[in-house]
């Protein structure tokens, strides 16, 4: 009784700092654009969407409805999941292994990255993960005897998980097969009950299947066709590789000893049945999305994929634990509590823009989180200066998403670009009337976010938004965390102008490259920079964001092979050389910027790149 005691003050303790942080980083992280789109189909409420079924979209507007229209509202309902899904696991675990093993599940719930940091954001993974909850407790349940409450616990799970996501479906494919694996399984199939409960389940996917009947399966084909190459990818390595990581090393291989252990049985001297029903849905999920990850979608985040298999097989640790060497059982909780610190440093980091700054210039700046509250005070102050009746018109979902949640408008209207297809929501827009077709008359305010955008594609979308809303004006620049989320603000009149397509500048600096180190002195500056349509009248230099000078423009240096398409009238005349001084600068990392001056009288400043006085 003491060593259960124990083992509950310190869930319990563990319990309270984590939510508490957790809060916390949600009051001050910025909506991730996934989040964004979420909060924009609860305002438009429906039985189920393009990308999803219902819930998740439901549980953002019951979140906005409670607590209001901010950040912390969106994603109250998620909080409250996550919170909740320790001690899930802990009563799951505690039922079955007793009470001190139960509460040590449930710590190690809370110390697993993966599963710590959900309800952090509003997405639908969280709703998803109570549902395999849910469903593992009411299997192991039932696998004592089957009666009316376990079958309705399995129906509830089966409900949320099929209101939740698309991928449920491998978690219901998985919990058979598990079933059938075990003699006490096979037993449970055959009682009526449980076909009753299936059936209960089965009627929650009908709005999601009659959304698909009502518009030629765009979501089923996005989810299932569209979103995965199922062409063999080496990538699928890179997925197995940074799962232990999302877990933490020791646990992880904790896990693969339990799923192990479950499908040789009795290995180990575990013959309890609940227990061997835990590994084998544990170990078949994680095998199978282990699998699928050299096939499917490495485009789009899809770590947390495994993460019901590893609630499964988190729920067999502790027993297994009891085995192990102290050294051993040490070293998985020390490891796991640094994986949490690590994992809730990461949101608190993001969250502080000071912070998210310096991370400017490496592949794990957080872009999806960046600029969006300075990008909608941007637009009100632009919308300030425009006709009463200007409206917003975003380059993608992403930035109307967004836009549409700074601005309390989930009605702002969206061109056709390809994240919107290869994230599934153009169905979705298009049934909401909001994918514009460039046509208007009245004013109106583009919003571009050419950071989402590939570089060597950049040039082609600005010629095809030319398309669409006709040559565009001088823009506004909003440029946070060096450069590294760029908006571009177009004032555009009610009537679409006519000439050959202005787009915004393009620009490189060749020498030195991004992250050079430099001698003190003299250093030689080189690139390239144009601007479609009217062309550059000059290419001035900043360091730190302070003007040295303006480079000497005009240099031959054509480039028109690697840009077709280009209708600078300068070309090939882009070059660009410049000799800047850093005797002033102290050592150390400093960023080489560009402000970029068009003959139509626009000033761009470009992306900084980083280089290092020695």
């Amino acid at each position: 009784m003491r060593g259960e005691r124990r083992a509950y003050i310190m869930f319990l303790t563990l319990w309270v700092l984590a939510t508490a942080v957790k809060v916390l980083v949600a009051s001050r992280l910025p909506l991730f654009v996934d989040e964004a789109f979420y909060w924009q189909e609860g305002q438009h409420l429906a039985a189920a969407y393009s990308d999803l079924p219902g819930l998740t979209a439901w549980l953002t507007r019951l979140g906005v409805e409670v607590a209001g229209g901010h950040r912390l509202g969106v994603r109250l309902p998620f909080l409250a999941l996550g919170a909740l899904l320790p001690w899930m696991v802990a009563w799951i675990t505690g039922r079955w292994f007793g009470g001190r093993i139960g509460w040590q599940a449930g710590c190690l719930a809370l110390l697993m990255p993966m599963s710590a940091t959900l309800g952090i954001l509003a997405v639908p993974d969280v709703p998803m993960a109570i549902a395999a909850l849910l469903c593992l407790g009411a299997g192991a349940r039932l696998l004592r005897g089957v009666d009316a409450g376990g079958a309705l616990l399995l129906a509830l799970g089966l409900v949320v998980g099929a209101l939740s996501h698309y991928r449920f479906l491998g978690v219901i494919i998985v919990g058979f097969i598990a079933l059938v694996l075990l003699p006490e399984g096979r037993r449970v199939l055959r009682d009526p009950r449980i076909w009753i409960a299936l059936a209960t389940g089965i009627v929650a996917w009908l709005p999601l299947m009659a959304w698909n009947l009502e518009n030629q399966d765009a979501g089923l084909k996005f989810q299932i066709i569209e979103r995965h190459p199922w062409v063999f990818s080496s990538e699928g390595l890179l997925f197995l590789l940074i799962q232990p990581l999302m877990v933490t090393p020791v646990l992880f291989v904790a896990m693969v000893m339990v799923g192990i252990s479950g499908v040789r049985k009795a290995a180990g001297g575990f013959h309890h049945v609940q227990w061997r029903y835990f590994a084998l849905v544990g170990a078949a999920s994680t095998a199978l999305i282990f699998l699928l990850g050299f096939f499917t979608d490495a485009e789009r985040i899809s770590f947390h994929w495994p993460l019901p298999g590893y609630l499964a097989l988190l729920v067999g640790v502790p027993m297994l634990l009891t085995h192990w060497p102290k050294a051993w059982r040490r070293a998985v909780w020390v490891t796991a509590a640094i994986g949490l610190v690590v994992a809730l440093g990461y949101y608190l980091v993001v969250s502080m823009p000071g912070l998210r700054q310096e991370m400017a210039g490496s592949k794990y700046y957080p872009r999806n989180f960046a600029g969006w509250s300075p990008l909608a005070a941007a637009v009100r102050e632009e919308l300030q200066h425009m006709p009463a009746d200007t409206t917003v018109l975003a380059g993608s979902f992403k930035v109307g998403s967004e836009l549409g949640f700074g601005l309390d408008d989930p009605s702002i209207q969206v061109l056709p670009h390809p994240l919107n297809d290869r994230h599934g929501r153009t169905a979705q827009l298009a049934l909401w009337g909001l994918v514009s077709d460039g046509h208007r008359d009245k004013p109106q305010l583009l919003v571009l976010a050419p950071s989402d955008q590939r570089y060597r594609d950049l040039l082609a979308r600005y010629h095809a938004v030319c398309e669409l809303v006709g040559p565009l004006p001088p823009p506004r620049v909003v440029s946070l965390d060096h450069g590294f989320q760029r908006f571009l603000l177009f004032r555009l009149p009610a009537t679409r102008q006519e000439g050959p397509c202005v787009t915004p500048a393009m620009a490189w600096v060749d020498v030195p490259a991004a992250g050079a180190s430099v001698a003190r002195g003299a250093v030689d500056v080189q690139g390239w920079a144009f601007k479609d349509g009217v062309g550059l009248d000059r290419v001035e230099l900043l360091v730190d964001g302070h003007s040295v000078g303006d480079a000497v423009y005009g240099r031959v240096f054509d480039i028109r092979q690697a840009w077709p398409g280009t209708n600078d009238p300068q070309h090939p005349a882009v070059g660009f050389d410049a000799r800047v001084d850093t005797r002033a600068l102290a050592p150390g990392r400093h960023w080489l910027g560009m402000r970029l001056h068009g003959k139509d009288g626009s000033v761009e400043e470009w992306a900084e790149q980083p280089f290092v006085v020695e």
